[in-house]
């Protein structure tokens, strides 16, 4: 009997992934404990800085794995902020890459890499009104009922999601 859990990464993986790296963003971006903002400032630079809205609430239950289903809004407002494409949070590959190359927050020139394409990709998809409803309903869904939508998805339409502009 073949173990599909084995192969593919659960919603509690996922969600201690983006818990740690947000920790991660936090502490290369403010490498001195004694000069980090606590969650209701760094809510706030990160509103100012992005027009984005974020909660102290919110940020400190991301950045503390309490909050299990974050939002692809949420998450491309902290990647806005942090300089980093919004896979980092979720894709093993992506967050070596930006470790490599230096994590977020000290890139002074935006990136032209794959990354930086499917992250403005990603942003002008969730310009569409449909798409943000699509991703309102998912993130309001259980983890397991999430992954069975997914499963769904892929079924429909197999072929991963590209840039139309490169058809």
């Amino acid at each position: 009997m073949g173990d599909k859990s084995a192969a593919r990464p659960g919603p509690r993986a996922v969600v201690q992934k983006i818990d740690q790296r947000l920790t991660e963003l936090i502490t290369t971006r403010y490498p001195d404990r004694r000069q980090r903002p606590g969650y209701g400032r760094l809510a706030r630079e990160i509103s100012e800085a992005t027009g984005g809205s974020i909660s102290s609430t919110y940020l400190w239950q991301l950045a503390t794995g309490r909050q299990h289903n974050p939002t692809l809004e949420q998450l491309d407002v902290l990647a806005e902020f942090f300089e980093v494409p919004i896979e980092y949070f979720y894709n093993d590959a992506v967050a070596d890459q930006v470790r490599d190359r230096g994590v977020g927050g000290t890139a002074s020139e935006p990136g032209t890499d794959a990354e930086t394409g499917a992250s403005e990709l990603l942003r002008q998809k969730l310009a569409e009104q449909d798409v943000q409803t699509i991703a309102m309903r998912a993130g309001s869904m259980s983890p397991a009922l999430r992954q069975q939508l997914l499963e769904m998805m892929e079924i429909l339409d197999p072929r991963p999601p590209r840039d139309e502009d490169q058809q």
